[in-house]
């Protein structure tokens, strides 16, 4: 496939797996399932899939890491200035510690912390939307696998 087909195929991968979450959060209004990182998320997953940063445990993991430290800091912590700059060094230590390094998860501590979230958006948007967003990743590679055979 071409570089044409290629940056065709991720817009259409990251627009179907941004569009599931975001018709879906739409729809079930108790529940969230789209963030902001998770726009950074896609272009790795569909533009770059054979990047050790898109694999599916640094998308899930990464983000989900990142996400408890960031939820972590605003329950028991606090949120200051100088908490904002631990949480997120402390985020970035622990991907490269577990090698789940996923760059748009290190976003997770500023946004959970500058929003308060609960431990319940560890579950939703975090885990659900870095699944899905892994799922319709490995649907277009396969995808895009049969196009390329045929």
């Amino acid at each position: 496939m071409n570089n044409f087909l290629l940056a065709i195929f991720a817009g259409i991968g990251a627009a179907l797996a941004i569009g599931v979450l975001a018709y879906s959060d739409a729809e079930v209004s108790s529940v969230v399932l789209i963030m902001a990182p998770f726009g950074a998320t896609t272009v790795l997953v569909f533009g770059v899939p054979d990047s050790p940063l898109a694999q599916p445990k640094n998308v899930i993991f990464g983000h989900l890491i990142t996400a408890f430290i960031g939820v972590f800091f605003t329950q028991l912590v606090g949120v200051t200035p100088l908490t904002l700059a631990i949480a997120t060094g402390l985020a970035v230590s622990a991907m490269l510690l577990t090698k789940t390094t996923h760059p748009p998860a290190g976003a997770n501590p500023l946004l959970i912390m500058l929003t308060g979230q609960s431990w319940l958006f560890l579950l939703t948007p975090v885990l659900v939307g870095a699944v899905v967003i892994v799922l319709v990743g490995k649907m277009m590679k396969r995808l895009q696998g049969t196009l390329v055979s045929s």
